[in-house]
């Protein structure tokens, strides 16, 4: 059933409007409401069909779904201590989650270049409202160039929309077409996307960025990795040298000395911690902050120590499914995608049982994608097809 036309369609849809919509979409509600009807409901109702792919799924991959296992148990215990208002709202999201991860290998039904198609289009789309950020915060707000951009929707924060964006444009350069029209529009894309991130002065995103780039030919080991690498390193060190005083003006935004006082709070309450969407702020030197700005930390202060396990144990679960089979594109996709985010999560996000938003995208989304990893070992030769006709 989930393998016919109008059911691929629509799960499609229910990707791209993830991918997009969050910069988009008018409202966060309406974003909200579209993934309940193109991504949540699908997912559900094919769920059952895809029995046999999801039965192989948890099979392979084990140690990935394992620990996730628990980390959900776990998160559902906590709300029994949480200080969260709405104990509900707060299991509902955790079931918003499961349904997310489920939705991949439904949509890719064994055949992961169907993800990469969508992901290279979502990466494409995400670079024109860059540009339109671009040309809507410094040419038609007249704002200086020496302000941090703001992109649209969603995304319109420095910070968060500089990681969404840095993330796109890691997966399209390793999952770039490598002939054809579409290789010279992943290009250009890939240059509004960099511009953003340089524009946003998001220095987490960017160096996120840059160091993945970088350590792309660790994976990948061929003759365009290296150049790429090369490339970037001149571009970082020419971005360095022209915004030098606004890298360094900001100084280490108290990031230190949030992260002392949040070892602080999770040794206070080490093995419970405070309880899944329990509402904390950090104290550091002399003023408040919203959250760990560390989603290791964060994760630790809501769910201590167990819940801090069970999270790394399925982080590093994936990477380890992806470097198994290095060799394949899709999971060369992966593997930067990981990089990236576990880099991206040092700095700033801490929200990991929130409704969808831009966090999502250096949390879950590498998750659900690492999904597909089963079908792209038995059927390495698709996902390069794809790429050569793209």
């Amino acid at each position: 059933m989930q393998e016919t036309r109008w059911a691929q369609a629509w799960m499609a849809v229910g990707l791209l409007w993830f991918l997009l919509a969050i910069a988009i979409a008018p409202t966060n509600k309406l974003y909200q409401q579209g993934l309940v009807a193109f991504l949540w409901l699908p997912a559900i109702i094919f769920c059952w069909p895809a029995r046999a792919r999801l039965r192989e799924l948890f099979h392979d991959q084990r140690w990935i779904y394992l620990p996730l296992l628990g980390l959900v148990i776990w998160s559902l215990l906590s709300l029994s201590w949480s200080n969260t208002p709405d104990l509900e709202r707060a299991a509902k999201r955790v079931l918003y989650v499961v349904v997310f991860l489920l939705f991949f290998p439904v949509f890719a039904s064994a055949r992961p270049e169907r993800v990469i198609r969508i992901m290279q289009w979502g990466g494409i789309g995400l670079a024109v409202t860059a540009l339109v950020a671009i040309v809507k915060f410094y040419g038609m707000q007249g704002n200086a160039w020496s302000s941090r951009v703001e992109g649209l929707g969603e995304l319109a924060h420095p910070i968060l929309g500089g990681y969404v964006i840095g993330l796109a444009a890691v997966w399209l350069v390793l999952w770039a077409p490598r002939t054809g029209a579409m290789q010279v529009v992943c290009a250009v894309a890939l240059g509004f996307l960099g511009l953003f991130v340089l524009l946003s002065q998001s220095r987490g995103a960017a160096l996120a960025m840059f160091l993945t780039i970088l350590a792309m030919p660790i994976w990948c080991g061929d003759r365009r990795s290296r150049i790429i690498a090369a490339v970037a390193l001149i571009v970082a060190m020419l971005a360095f040298w022209l915004f030098e005083s606004l890298v360094l003006a900001r100084g280490a935004s108290y990031r230190p000395q949030i992260l002392l006082a949040s070892l602080q709070m999770i040794a206070e309450h080490p093995w419970r911690g405070l309880g899944l969407g329990s509402h904390y702020t950090v104290f550091a030197d002399g003023q408040y902050f919203d959250h760990a700005h560390n989603l290791f930390t964060h994760v630790a202060i809501e769910l201590g120590l167990p819940g801090l396990l069970l999270w790394a144990a399925t982080w590093i679960a994936v990477l380890r499914e992806a470097w198994k089979v290095r060799e394949t594109l899709y999971a060369k996709g992966i593997i930067g995608i990981w990089l990236f985010s576990t880099l991206a999560m040092q700095f700033d996000a801490a929200s990991l049982n929130g409704t969808p938003r831009a966090e999502w995208f250096i949390s879950w989304l590498p998750i659900g994608l690492a999904s597909v990893l089963v079908w792209a070992r038995v059927n390495p030769d698709a996902c390069d097809k794809i790429s050569r006709s793209s």
